[in-house]
């Protein structure tokens, strides 16, 4: 059986290696980044009890949410693509300037249809350099007669130390969706934002940068992206990584989702058209930062409710 198990499993991921120990792995279940490393350091949180069976969605890593964010009346929260097969449309490839690039397509087939009944083609195109990890998407709609509305997001797990020691930029002035306060509705004060407690955040009409520090190895994480309008910010905390089958009841110090995508306004694709975002994931390292021990504001006067 374990002989049988990892026979799937190799045949089931694609590695992008640009040498000098950094690499990419996705695992086409989902087209699930599992892993990306920079100098063999590891940027990128996966549970060490996500379920690789093919089945659910694997808990970590980069899964791509498509065409629904959160719960849904037609199928699985979070939509399909994450937990659907895709196709190797082009293997790693290395271009000129050293880095490698693979591109991976999902079409409409017999159970995509069975929940979400439309034509569809997404193409994503991953693309490693050296201390960046890029990712490339189109969305179009072949149909002649029907448009069909989608959100999609890309779910970001990062790997972290301590999440509480963990800064994200860009955020300020932003409205946000507070899920763990009923839907309510607020507005972040807070020149940059922390966790430290259960979050579960959709900050809408955000700035195409975050950055993240105290990432690993205490670097700093970029995060630039196009055409993703919204940033969600989770983290389980306790009770909550409790309730997870998947997820240690002890990992979630070492885990925070930074996830780019287009939540709370639908994208609306006409017949014959396509639509494009991308992401690009920067490790980098920088002076110290004076932010890092700017004074904290309370929790009451850091944000107002709207």
């Amino acid at each position: 059986m374990a002989t049988t198990a990892a026979a799937m499993a190799a045949t089931s991921v694609v590695v992008l290696d640009r040498g000098n120990n950094t690499t990419c792995t996705i695992n086409l279940h989902g087209a699930t980044v599992v892993s990306w490393r920079v100098n063999n350091q590891e940027q990128l949180f996966v549970s060490k009890l996500a379920s690789f069976d093919g089945k659910k969605a694997i808990r970590g890593g980069i899964p791509f949410v498509f065409p629904q964010f959160g719960p849904w009346s037609f199928g699985p929260q979070h939509g399909f693509a994450r937990i659907t097969r895709w196709h190797l449309e082009r293997a790693p490839d290395r271009l000129h300037n050293g880095d490698v690039e693979a591109i991976f397509s999902l079409m409409d087939n017999e159970f995509t249809r069975s929940i979400w009944n439309y034509q569809f083609r997404i193409t994503y195109r991953l693309i490693l350099r050296e201390k960046e990890l890029h990712f490339h998407i189109g969305v179009y709609n072949p149909s002649k007669e029907l448009s069909f509305s989608f959100n999609m997001l890309l779910h970001t797990y990062l790997k972290v130390p301590d999440v509480r020691r963990c800064q994200i930029t860009g955020l300020h002035g932003c409205h946000f969706i507070d899920k763990t306060r009923e839907n309510a509705l607020y507005q972040e004060g807070r020149e940059v934002v922390t966790v430290n407690e259960w979050t579960d955040r959709i900050y809408q009409h955000t700035p195409q940068e975050h950055v993240i520090t105290n990432v690993v190895s205490g670097r700093k994480m970029r995060l630039h992206k196009y055409n993703f309008p919204d940033t969600v910010i989770w983290n389980p905390w306790i009770d909550r990584s409790r309730e997870m089958s998947d997820f240690g009841d002890d990992e979630f110090p070492n885990m925070l989702c930074v996830e780019a995508g287009n939540v709370t306004s639908p994208v609306i694709l006409l017949p014959g058209t396509a639509f494009e975002a991308s992401q690009i994931l920067q490790q980098f390292k920088c002076p110290y930062d004076l932010a890092i021990n700017a004074p904290k504001k309370s929790r009451k006067k850091s944000q107002s409710r709207l």
